[in-house]
């Protein structure tokens, strides 16, 4: 079942026309009002059918739970197709109405708007952060009550972790660089409009999303990616240029690792369920998993590189001496069944490339350090991908023994990037790990997926038994780092577009990091006779860079250009021809409808996109460099 809360001033609706499943009402039925109103809007979904009774039960205790937080009396259920795209029988859907109906009457004042009619409803928001709330609530797989069973999808396999995640008790502060703990109610976040919204998205735990943010039509435009109809959702096809971009991302990221110290390996897809190492630790991590039967065995597909490294570090031999050690996977892919309303664009996928790097580490005092190092690196990987400290929000998770015994190290961390951050804090350790961070951009929509993390797991060299021989010859068990140094690649492309898009709605001039751009310089002949001297141009530029050959006016190749973001763009004619130099508008330095134009030898701008390119990786072009003999993708 999806379910979508709002706490409402007024909810009203009104009977229009019935559509072939609805069901039988009286006159009284047919319109409804209800002030002071949470307001459940609901969609039974097919899974559901194999529980009806179990779903009615969670469904009621997931409405009481918020319906107590907001302090709401009256509860109105809004049958609502359109929050699922697999929906239940007509008859499962009516039982599970009445009965959370019935489940919440005499507790509440509950009012029911009918099933399988068109109706006009009008609804107003209180706004505050709990006011508006999703949740996806998943059956346990029981008979069904009514109707025929249906199975519930085997793909789909709950954690204990991400059910203790939705029930868990966290504590929500800002924590301030001066180590001073707020409460998030009554911080003043004048000056920090951007963390005012990370914390509303984190308290409210509303995930789905409304409508496509900005980088959706971008990553189309600028012929990146797109969605994959013929496979899974939350799929996606990259096109030459999306590729050439992950491929420069992945390279960076390894490169950087491998500059700590951390060697590459390399994992299997797919794993046992049934291996008893493996079965408990899908139990402490918070996903839902890809399952599959193969040769009668239950397997799951990976959904980080931490199990396949682990069984790596059991059989390995390791001494102190190895010790801090750092293992690292580019997973490509990593795959996680996230629920259908979440999915949109690059932001949140079902199968995404993440770098994965493991540090063994000799005890908590070590653990911490290179926590610390690894903090710094991730600040340093984003910053050189293009995402500042001033772009993401940072959130903080510990267990409140671990703040006690660490308060001076976990207040430097916000003195570290030199602004307020979220803190989530648990009296129980509900997961793995005692400490996490995350870095976390914040879209054009309010809405935030986490970038880097670094994690201090303190079960998992138990779990797997893995060891390392001391200084006094005796075995013992490491404290183990979980880190992604730029999160998954494809968020790192999904930040740089949201970037950008609300850049340009600001009204400056977007542009991807020349490193990252496909094509870094196009040359743009202004007639036919000056072709030669634009390939003259081109084989002086040791970078990415493209000749607009086309039949096209020069406007609309300049046009094109910038709706393609390049970064130099050189028109050539017969001045240029004559002296030899050239004119290049720089879009960096650029105004919206105010081109700055730049005039320099081909030397010179070589010279200017090696020292932006410098010490990073490169890619030559992945289109052909003729603009007439490309294909168009979309």
């Amino acid at each position: 079942m999806q379910l979508l809360l709002i706490h409402s001033d007024y909810i009203e609706y009104e009977v229009k026309k019935s559509t072939p499943v609805a069901e039988k009402i009286e006159e009284s039925f047919r319109t409804g009002r209800l002030e002071e109103a949470l307001t459940a809007f609901m969609a039974v979904e097919k899974a559901d059918e194999a529980d009806v009774e179990g779903i009615i039960s969670k469904a009621a205790a997931e409405i009481r739970n918020v319906a107590g937080q907001v302090k709401a009396a009256n509860i109105m259920l809004y049958p609502y197709a359109h929050l699922s795209s697999d929906l239940s029988s007509p008859k499962a859907a009516v039982a599970v109405l009445k009965g959370v109906e019935a489940a919440l009457s005499g507790e509440y004042n509950v009012k029911r708007a009918p099933f399988g009619w068109y109706k006009a409803f009008r609804i107003s928001c209180k706004g505050h952060p709990l006011s508006e709330l999703s949740r996806s609530i998943v059956p346990e797989g029981k008979p069904a009550v009514c109707g025929e069973a249906v199975a519930v999808e085997k793909e789909e396999v709950v954690s204990e972790a991400l059910k203790a995640e939705s029930t868990a008790r966290s504590y929500w502060h800002i924590l301030t660089p001066d180590g001073e703990l707020h409460n998030t109610e009554g911080f003043d976040f004048t000056g920090h409009e951007n963390l005012q919204k990370f914390v509303n998205y984190e308290i409210s735990k509303q995930r789905a999303v409304e409508r496509a943010p900005p980088h959706v039509e971008l990553m189309r435009r600028l012929e990146i990616a797109d969605y994959e109809p013929g496979s899974d959702s939350g799929n996606m096809r990259y096109y030459p240029k999306g590729r050439l971009m992950k491929s420069l991302l992945e390279n960076f990221v390894l490169e950087e690792s491998y500059k700590v110290g951390a060697m590459e390996v390399e994992t299997p897809l797919m794993y046992d369920m049934e291996h008893p190492t493996l079965k408990k630790y899908l139990d402490r991590f918070p996903a839902r998993q890809y399952s599959i039967e193969s040769d009668k065995r239950h397997m799951f597909l990976r959904f980080a590189a931490c199990f396949g490294q682990f069984l790596m570090n059991h059989d390995m031999t390791i001494s102190y001496k190895n010790l801090p050690m750092r293992m690292i996977e580019m997973t490509r892919y990593s795959f996680r069944k996230e629920q259908r309303g979440e999915l949109v664009g690059l932001r949140r996928l079902r199968a995404f490339t993440m770098p994965d790097m493991h540090s063994l580490c000799t005890d908590m005092q070590q653990a911490v350090e290179q926590f610390d190092a690894q903090y710094n690196m991730c600040i340093s990987v984003l910053d050189k991908v293009g995402i500042k400290v001033s772009d993401f929000e940072v959130a903080v998770r510990f267990t409140r023994d671990f703040y006690n015994e660490n308060k001076d190290f976990i207040t430097n961390l916000a003195r570290t990037v030199n602004k307020p951050v979220l803190v989530e804090m648990w009296d129980t350790r509900f997961f793995y790990f005692v400490l996490k961070f995350e870095f976390n951009f914040v879209d054009a929509l309010a809405k935030a997926s986490a970038l880097s993390t670094v994690q201090i797991d303190v079960e998992n060299a138990d779990r797997y038994d893995i060891n390392y021989v001391d200084t006094d010859g005796v075995a013992k068990k490491p404290v183990i780092l979980h880190c992604s140094p730029s999160g998954a690649i494809e968020r790192c492309i999904y930040g740089l577009l949201e970037k950008e898009a609300m850049r340009a709605e600001k009204g400056g001039v977007p542009m991807l990091p020349v490193w990252l751009s496909p094509t870094q310089v196009r040359v743009i002949p202004i007639s036919e006779k000056h072709m030669g001297f634009a390939k003259q141009v081109a084989d002086q530029l040791q970078c990415r860079v493209d000749i607009d050959d086309r039949e096209d006016t020069v406007g609309k190749k300049v046009r094109e250009a910038a709706r393609e973001w390049i970064p130099y763009i050189v028109v050539v004619g017969d001045k240029e021809a004559e002296t030899g130099n050239i004119n290049v508008t720089i879009r960096a330095e650029s105004e919206p409808e105010k081109p700055k134009k730049v005039e320099m030898t081909a030397g010179q701008l070589n010279a200017r996109v090696l020292s932006e390119i410098e010490g990073l990786p490169y890619k030559g072009l992945p289109l052909a460099k003729m603009l007439s003999v490309r294909p168009k993708f979309l």
